[in-house]
């Protein structure tokens, strides 16, 4: 059987790695299944731009495409939309939108990376699906597509045969996930060490850790706090046993925290606990109770509860569905 053709487009203005990076992970399968013998088609690489001509990445790098767009041949497998800086979609090649429309239909999956969702929203590819992009594009990709439901916390986001990712890295994430898909989790793993990646992240980790979805301080005495917690979420805290390692008064620490960091301290400490307890169900086989115990939360009920609230499932459901080890 003919290798699966990944056609990735490509155009002025491209974020470099979000072309490059799922282009990596598809060339690493194909060495995969070389090198183990496998029986499997793996893969062949396409680049597409509408002309064929050289095009410019944002670092400057020049890709000399394969084909054109139109002289794509045969039947297309995995389609990839890399993003760019641009959110204007008039700015993208007419040609570009109408291509996809024609044939992204046909293809059997179609991904995009970063604000290449906004070429796939333009082409009414994502109408009446959820959808990711970058974290700084969602509101403007929401208010221009209200047909798409935009969640700007998923690394990615399958709907269907459509698969959607954050930004710029999280296209690698994507790419781990179809190759696991097509030829298994040893497969996967395999090319995350060659790429010397901590394995892949599962589709709804969050863009941000707890840190930096909020912000250090530039107040020390907070900021020193925030550097503890990373350390000690598992201790037994107040507000009022934090204000009084921030040497402040509970109202006054409360209202600095909350000014500086953008959270209040509570609700800092609750994503950091909450990040730990992702952490450990993602990677080990350590029962609920005791991750709960680790992390700060006091009961494994305590734990389910926010699991519940802030992701959508408890924690039994999101080790089940995003174990990765």
């Amino acid at each position: 059987m003919a290798a699966r053709q990944v056609v990735v487009v490509g155009y002025d203005g491209v974020q470099g790695l979000d072309l490059t990076g799922p282009m990596d992970v598809f060339a690493g399968a194909q060495q995969w299944v070389a090198r183990t013998g496998s029986e499997d088609r793996g893969y062949r690489v396409v680049v597409a731009s509408v002309d064929g001509a050289p095009f410019r990445t944002t670092a400057g790098l020049t890709v000399l495409p394969e084909v054109t767009l139109d002289e794509v041949a045969g039947p297309i497998d995995t389609l990839v939309v890399p993003g760019s800086e641009i959110t204007v979609v008039e700015a993208y090649p007419v040609e570009l939108v109408a291509w996809l429309r024609r044939r992204a239909g046909r293809a059997r999956r179609v991904t995009s990376v970063c604000t290449g969702a906004f070429l796939l929203a333009e082409a009414g590819l994502l109408d009446g699906r959820r959808a990711t992009t970058h974290w700084a594009a969602g509101d403007r990709m929401a208010r221009r597509y209200p047909a798409v439901t935009v969640e700007t916390d998923p690394i990615y986001v399958r709907d269907g045969d459509v698969v959607t990712s954050a930004g710029v890295t999280a296209g690698i994430d994507l790419a781990l996930a179809l190759v696991e898909d097509d030829l298994g989790r040893e497969a996967a793993l395999t090319i995350a060490r060659w790429l010397v990646m901590f394995l892949h992240r599962p589709g709804n980790q969050a863009q941000f850790s707890a840190q930096l979805a909020s912000r250090y301080a530039d107040h020390e005495p907070i900021r020193d706090l925030q550097h503890w917690l990373g350390d000690n979420f598992g201790a037994e805290l107040t507000v009022d046993a934090m204000a009084r390692r921030a040497r402040m008064s509970p109202r006054h620490f409360a209202r600095t925290f909350t000014h500086q960091v953008g959270v209040a301290p509570g609700r800092y400490l609750q994503q950091v606990r909450l990040e730990a307890a992702r952490r450990r169900l993602e990677e080990s086989d350590t029962p609920a109770e005791h991750v709960a115990a680790a992390c700060g939360f006091g009961s494994a009920e305590t734990m389910r509860r926010v699991f519940v609230q802030v992701l959508g499932m408890p924690p039994a459901e999101y080790r089940r569905r995003f174990r990765t080890t």
